[in-house]
């Protein structure tokens, strides 16, 4: 199969473009540096698009059979006026400029997987919430419910379109664990803001495979949490870090110093959390090779 990538280089991307490449698919990938990227992967037929700017070349689609969407500004950092036009943006009119060019194919692709967050559904306290709950309240909800809206345009054109909320991936390359491992490492690791926060996670090989598993199957479509079925407070994420390393996991980081490092508006969101779970992608089939927290982090540690 021959499938378009975008977000290829994040840790994410990249993660799921080794694996495709490892099972003898074709991957294209879009970016502004072709020939950067080239170099840093020369497995992948990479091609030039400014997301924001243009609907990506033509010639990028020939022969595509599935498109994977995981273009995005990072979530994590001070959420400035500028930061969050790029965080927006980035989303809602990148994917719409992606539709668009997959709209006007004349042979279009049979599936478009669409990366999304759990963040849409707000700070949700201790309530179980699943695919059937609404959208939450504040800006990071607002950005996930233009990125899907954008998402959905692909509807009507004979696309499959799945949307894949996700949580906190874990992989110590990148996202929340790579920010978190280097104060563990140290033993002064603790949990965040009183730490009681639930935390929805996924290992990086079940953030992959739930994307694989959405191209694959045909029965798989709208929207699929991307969490592992167990999801953890903050407090007993922190000290299942601490066992993994062999660390204490008892210096508390208060809620101010969130606020010095990211401001306060993105710091209230890492005071709040969701309690996910996947009960479309469990219901459908999908089997998690890592459901709980601590044999997750000893695979990655």
């Amino acid at each position: 199969m021959k499938v378009l990538v975008t977000g290829a280089s994040g840790f994410i991307g990249a993660a799921l473009c080794d694996s495709l490449l490892v099972r003898g698919d074709i991957v294209v990938g879009l970016t502004r540096d072709p020939q950067r990227a080239r170099r840093t992967n020369p497995g992948i037929e990479w091609q030039p698009w400014e997301p924001t700017l243009e609907r990506p070349p033509a010639q990028a689609f020939e022969g595509v059979e599935a498109v994977v969407n995981l273009l995005g500004e990072k979530i994590n950092q001070r959420w400035t006026e500028e930061a969050k036009r790029r965080i927006m943006e980035s989303r809602r009119t990148g994917t719409h400029n992606l539709i668009g060019a997959i709209a006007g194919l004349e042979r279009k692709p049979k599936v478009l997987v669409n990366q999304s967050a759990i963040g849409f559904y707000g700070d949700r306290g201790e309530a179980i919430v699943d695919e059937s709950a609404e959208r939450g309240e504040g800006y990071d909800a607002e950005v996930v419910g233009e990125w899907e809206a954008a998402a959905r345009e692909v509807e009507g054109t004979g696309v499959r379109l799945v949307i894949v909320r996700t949580g906190h991936v874990l992989d110590p390359r990148g996202g929340l664990l790579a920010e978190l491992l280097p104060p563990f490492k140290l033993g002064v690791g603790g949990p965040l803001a009183g730490g009681s926060q639930y935390m929805s996670w996924i290992h990086i090989d079940d953030e992959v495979g739930i994307l694989l598993w959405a191209l694959d199957n045909e029965k798989v479509s709208g929207v699929v949490n991307s969490t592992a079925p167990n999801p953890v407070t903050n407090r007993e994420f922190s000290q299942a870090i601490g066992r993994a390393l062999r660390r204490p996991a008892a210096m508390p980081v208060p809620g101010f110093v969130l606020d010095l490092k990211f401001g306060r508006e993105f710091g209230q969101v890492l005071r709040g959390g969701q309690r996910v779970m996947p009960r479309r992608a469990l219901d459908l089939g999908y089997e998690f090779r890592y459901a709980d927290i601590d044999s997750a982090l000893k695979s990655l540690l």
